[in-house]
């Protein structure tokens, strides 16, 4: 699922592939801007800020995208067969020379003014894994509702930009607050270490093939590291999260059955016995 750490890959992966290059195809399949024509023009570059992607184009054109829950972009060499999806779920082409950048099922596509880019990227919180990250000011966002439940505080993207649900329920986990716990019933220590551990997530990630919470150091991994017993020496697919898709499967901290349910219309995961708090 993509979060702010594999969107930072990404546009790792795309300004490798794009940056300082001249196009020499470009085809954008959504109907708005099915006419424009991007070829003749160099890449300057591609950056993510949240979870929102930037290709910067020249002739101050930036185009925009996102990937929401199942987008990807796929980069291939030429005679590559392109296996992301079938030909009607792609949403752009961006070819030159050497590479093809294609992005399939894209929810977000538009061609922009860079200078215009604050109309797109302006509303979000300060970027985890970006140079504007500020935790005073996440803290600050984060607590401006007390009664909002964590786990929506935490997914909202005008507070702190990078988090999706499986860094939500991680997070929840690690300070062992349910879900549903309005944010302001945090104590202050716990709600600091929130922000630095969610912070610590994403940097430790930002790198890795396969996202991994359970190893994650710093001092709320330590904390509960001290108390684990469970915690299996060779993960699995779900072992490398410490609660997130493991429905009815033991907590890898105190055994109890891990539990889901719905939260602002995506699944949810926690601990019932590890976590406090109300839930459903």
């Amino acid at each position: 699922m993509p979060e702010g750490d594999t969107v930072l890959q990404t546009a790792g992966r795309l300004h490798a592939a794009l940056a300082d290059q001249v196009l020499t195809r470009s085809d954008l399949r959504v109907p708005r801007f099915a006419t424009a024509d991007l070829t003749g023009r160099t890449v300057l570059g591609v950056t993510s800020r949240g979870k929102h992607l930037l290709t910067r184009i020249e002739g101050g054109l930036t185009l925009h995208s996102h990937l929401r829950m199942d987008g990807a972009w796929r980069i291939y060499v030429p005679g590559e067969r392109w296996r992301g999806g079938p030909a009607h779920q792609i949403r752009v082409v961006l070819a030159n020379t050497d590479r093809t950048a294609v992005g399939y099922r894209l929810p977000v596509l538009e061609l922009l003014r860079t200078s215009e880019e604050e109309r797109a990227v302006g509303h979000l919180g300060p970027d985890l894994l970006g140079p504007d990250w500020n935790p005073d000011t996440a803290l600050r966002n984060l607590l401006a509702d007390p009664s909002r439940p964590l786990g929506e505080a935490l997914l909202d993207q005008r507070n702190l930009a990078g988090i999706g649900n499986v860094y939500k329920a991680e997070l929840c986990f690690l300070v062992r607050a349910a879900p549903w716990l309005p944010i302001g019933e945090l104590s202050a220590p716990t709600t600091l270490r929130l922000v630095a551990t969610a912070k610590q997530l994403l940097e430790a990630n930002r790198d890795r093939p396969v996202r991994t919470t359970t190893t994650t150091a710093g001092t709320v991994g330590r904390a509960v590291h001290t108390r684990t017993r469970a915690l299996p020496r060779r993960y699995g697919t779900y072992e490398r999260l410490w609660v997130y898709g493991r429905t009815g499967r033991p907590c890898l901290l105190c055994g109890t059955p891990v539990r889901a349910a719905e939260q602002d219309g995506r699944p949810t995961y926690w601990c019932p016995r590890c976590q406090t708090g109300p839930t459903p």
